[in-house]
């Protein structure tokens, strides 16, 4: 069983011939959401997933009003609301150097240049105050260390082994 990856969240429908507004939930919507591109529709009853396949699409106000194929009306999207899109973990979009997914960040161990044996801790989650992200590293014991996601900091990051080596500048440890 593969993994999906959440592309977006089917809101609510938008006028009467079937289509549905999509809050999107992915750096990539005029991939995920052109004509001819298949999405799992994950029902928010809890009944089975199945594929649906976008026959047009449009951003609209900070979201993006989709027309899905085989779907001509109100009453046929409508049961849908608040469903999450998804797409299989193998159809991710390729990034280019130095750049990762979220979810393939967190969960890494952080170590020093210093010290490749000891951990520093392992990525909780990601901040994005603004220039740049921000990794919130939780160590072993006390509090949380902030890494801000820089070339002077960050010196090599292993996906395959979840494993990123830092540089830390004066400042950074408390």
């Amino acid at each position: 069983m593969t993994e999906e990856l959440t592309v977006g969240r089917l809101v609510n429908t938008h006028g009467i011939r079937g289509e549905v507004k999509i809050l999107s939930h992915t750096d990539f919507p005029e991939v995920r959401f052109a004509p001819g591109k298949k999405l799992l529709l994950i029902p928010a009853d809890g009944s089975p997933k199945f594929e649906v396949t976008v026959e047009s699409a449009k951003e609209h106000k900070g979201m993006y009003i989709a027309k899905l194929k085989g779907y001509t009306n109100i009453n046929e999207v409508e049961k849908y609301k608040g469903s999450m899109l998804k797409v299989p973990s193998d159809d991710r979009v390729e990034l280019p150097e130095n750049e990762y997914y979220f979810h393939d960040i967190v969960g890494c161990e952080v170590y020093t240049e210093e010290d490749a044996n000891q951990p520093l801790g392992t990525i909780t989650e990601i901040l994005q105050p603004g220039a740049n992200d921000v990794w919130v590293v939780k160590p072993a014991k006390g509090q949380d260390i902030l890494i801000p996601v820089i070339n002077d900091v960050v010196l090599d990051v292993d996906i395959a082994a979840k494993r990123i080596t830092v540089h830390i500048m004066e400042g950074l440890l408390p």
